[in-house]
């Protein structure tokens, strides 16, 4: 008998909420990071995962659950599944080293009969062509030695309605018997299983997910733009929309698109298109759009201190939120990024406010947080909501800010209140 049901290589965002799971289940989980920091964090019952307490990684390591910087440990796991980052390079082309790199760790410790998953988001294709060939030079052969397949994460955040368990699971397999394999797996702690025929499917079901929303936020977010020069208020045509019960999903403009998926995933769809030797029009113009919306909110920014006789260098700006969405500290392809480089470059003296960062820069420039909200509002000539997080009062907002701008259609907008 192996020594683990399961490894999770990869413990951030998407491999802890796993491991959680699979624990709640009664599985034997370890957990193989390259990151020492992340390992010992783990070990001492310290999570830093906005979807996992202290109180569930306590359950877990009294479960057995450990974490390790060893991947020997692979060598004696039943299942071993791939949750590493995807990011994109400096030139929006998929990078796929840690990736790559995992597989070729799984690959120095693979046994017979081990079922190897891909968790990771990339571009249809990779399962089979980059991830089978490096797990093959262990001399086993995928669909006969080992079971091989691929199921997009699905995780959201500080979602409170769906997490992994009852977040239907899509599965393809190099083979029919990987597939089922893979489905049986997850099938001990997942409510619904999604089996498709293929692992290209199965990659392509999760960018086609994120780039349908991708191009509906650049929509929006487009339209932002010129309903305000049309004294149009969106916000209100959004909500009178969404009251349709068929054929229109409400989505909302804001100050750029963050975390992981909907900034990141379409890049790698709009690079499998071109490798046929054509562009992908609409991606690569919702990303044109989404990706220009940071420098709009300052162009904003910039507008609202002018009509008050007062200009960005020298201002005070207080940014509220610098998370990429409510409620949860994750700060992934954050908008406020490039928010916050724009208004310094501009000469703002800039704060922040934000319940879920501690610290918080910018290009290594530390931007100095406020502790009292009314006190940096009060204080501040403008101030820029860029996430609406549940502590704050945005009924004080509203009523002591001297300006401000509010990116999330949140606040009424009045004299010294404008939407986006």
């Amino acid at each position: 008998m192996t020594d683990f049901d399961l490894a999770v290589i990869g413990l951030g965002y998407v491999g802890m909420p796993l491991a959680k799971e699979a624990v709640a289940a009664g599985l034997r989980v370890v957990g193989v990071d390259v990151d020492p920091r992340k390992v010992d964090a783990l070990n001492a019952g310290q999570s830093y995962i906005d979807d996992l307490t202290d109180a569930d990684l306590e359950h877990m390591l009294a479960n057995g659950f450990s974490a390790t910087l060893d991947e020997a440990v692979l060598a004696n796991s039943n299942t071993i599944v791939i949750c590493v980052p995807t990011p994109l390079d400096e030139d929006h082309r998929p990078d796929l080293s840690a990736v790559e790199g995992a597989t070729k760790s799984v690959a120095r410790n693979l046994t017979r009969g081990t079922l190897v998953v891909l968790e990771s988001t990339t571009y249809p294709g990779t399962t089979d062509g980059v991830a089978r060939p490096l797990l093959e030079t262990s001399g086993l052969v995928a669909g006969v030695d080992f079971q091989l397949a691929f199921s997009p994460e699905r995780i959201d955040p500080g979602n409170p309605k769906y997490g992994l368990r009852n977040t239907p699971k899509v599965v393809g397999g190099f083979t029919d018997t990987c597939r089922d394999r893979a489905a049986a797996f997850y099938g001990q702690f997942i409510e619904q299983i999604v089996p498709v025929s293929g692992t290209r499917e199965a990659e392509m079901a999760k960018l086609l997910e994120n780039t349908y929303r991708h191009v509906n936020i650049a929509l929006v977010n487009e339209m932002a733009i010129f309903c305000d020069e049309l004294g149009v208020d969106l916000w209100e045509a959004i909500e009178a929309a969404a009251t349709k019960p068929f054929g229109f999903q409400k989505f909302l403009p804001g100050p750029g698109v963050g975390g992981h998926c909907i900034p990141v995933d379409p890049g790698y769809l709009s690079y499998t298109v071109r490798k046929l030797g054509y562009p992908f029009r609409f991606v690569e113009l919702a990303q044109e759009i989404n990706e220009r919306m940071p420098s709009y909110v300052v162009n904003r920014v910039q507008r609202l201190l002018n009509r008050h006789k007062k200009a960005v260098n020298g201002s005070k700006v207080v940014l509220l939120g610098v998370t990429y969405k409510p409620d949860i500290a994750d700060e992934r392809e954050t908008p406020a990024l490039p928010v916050a480089r724009a208004l310094l470059e501009l000469g703002a003296e800039l704060t922040f406010v934000d319940p879920h960062v501690k610290k918080w820069s910018v290009d290594g420039t530390e931007v100095p947080r406020e502790e009292d909200l009314a006190e940096a509002v009060v204080n501040a000539d403008v101030t820029l909501l860029l996430q609406q997080h549940a502590a704050f009062d945005l009924d004080m907002v509203e009523d002591k800010a001297r300006l401000v701008l509010d990116t999330r259609g949140v606040l009424a907008e009045g004299e010294r209140v404008e939407r986006l």
